[in-house]
């Protein structure tokens, strides 16, 4: 078969390698266009692009595939290589750009995404950092046909994957695009042979994971120690929690819960050891145990107190 690939981050760049070390053939990559990055700020290729370099690949970067939009040169190139390509399907992975009608439409068996939730919760651009939040205990990978909606076509395939207490948005990526690699590389040799079959999403249980910005990175010490501390979690690696100390904006990357040993307003600091920061909450309180100076390193909270000194009775927030 041949595969037309569409994706951008380190999420999709494990699809490809799946797909190449499964003998697909694949003509083309479309990618997002090469970005600033680093203390530099130079272009930087996609993870994807990379790949699809290191392995000889034609790659296409639009800036959009709207032939009536804002880059119409771009969507008429792109639909070009599109059918030069003569694809059978097309993968998409996190690729970052909406496919209009003719993109679904060009390869004989159409799109397939790889969506990392258990659809249909948690459609739209950032499912994996909205589980955690929520407290969901399980999430999962789906394969879909792709339709005009957001995230609404038919599921092909799905395969579930438990939450574990400790998992950051870091951890659970990981293992879930291991499981997209595979199940969509499952996907395509039943597509193949013509076992794939198409069942339409619940219309219940529908939840939208709406893109993160960094304004919901600072914390809100009045909400619950739970919330926020799932907060912490789902925001690893971006944009990392965050909450003011002395004039500082200081990142908190670990935390768990604890019992309170007094009562006290939210945001107060209870107690301080080289076990943890305790700090009250509006329900609860949350030891702190690994943090980060603005432009530091990560610090077990031992290591942050030497050269951050706190003491119970200080505030953060």
């Amino acid at each position: 078969m041949k595969i037309i690939f569409a994706g951008t981050p380190v999420f999709a760049r494990v699809a490809l390698e799946r797909l190449l070390a499964a003998g697909f053939q694949v003509p083309l990559v479309l990618t997002q266009p090469d970005r600033p990055a680093g203390r530099g700020m130079k272009l930087q290729a996609s993870p994807v692009k990379q790949l699809a370099q290191e392995h000889g690949i034609a790659v296409a970067q639009p800036r959009s595939l709207r032939l009536d939009g804002k880059f119409p040169e771009d969507a008429a190139q792109a639909q070009a290589a599109i059918a030069a390509a003569q694809a059978d399907a097309m993968v998409v992975a996190a690729y970052g750009l909406i496919l209009p009608q003719w993109t679904l439409q060009a390869p004989r068996l159409g799109c397939l995404n790889i969506h990392a939730s258990l659809l249909p919760r948690w459609r739209g651009a950032a499912p994996i950092h909205r589980a955690i939040e929520a407290g969901d205990a399980q999430t999962g990978v789906t394969i879909m046909q792709m339709d005009e909606g957001l995230d609404t076509g038919d599921m092909l395939l799905i395969e579930r994957e438990p939450i574990r207490p400790d998992d950051t948005t870091a951890s659970l990526h990981d293992r879930l695009a291991d499981l997209g690699g595979r199940l969509i590389v499952e996907a395509l040799e039943a597509a193949a042979c013509g076992g794939l079959h198409a069942t339409p999403q619940p219309a219940e249980g529908i939840t939208y994971a709406h893109k993160i910005e960094k304004a919901e990175a600072t914390i809100d010490w009045t909400l619950p120690a739970a919330v926020i501390e799932r907060r912490v979690r789902a925001f690893d690696p971006f944009p990392g929690a965050v909450t003011a100390c002395g004039g500082e904006a200081i990142k908190v990357w670990g935390s768990s819960l604890v019992a309170p040993t007094r009562q006290a307003s939210p945001g107060e600091v209870l107690a301080v050891d080289d076990s943890g920061i305790v700090v009250a909450t509006g329900d609860g309180a949350l030891s702190l145990t690994a943090l980060q100076r603005a432009g530091g390193k990560r610090l077990p909270v031992a290591d942050f107190l030497r050269g951050f000194p706190l003491a119970s009775g200080q505030r953060l927030g």
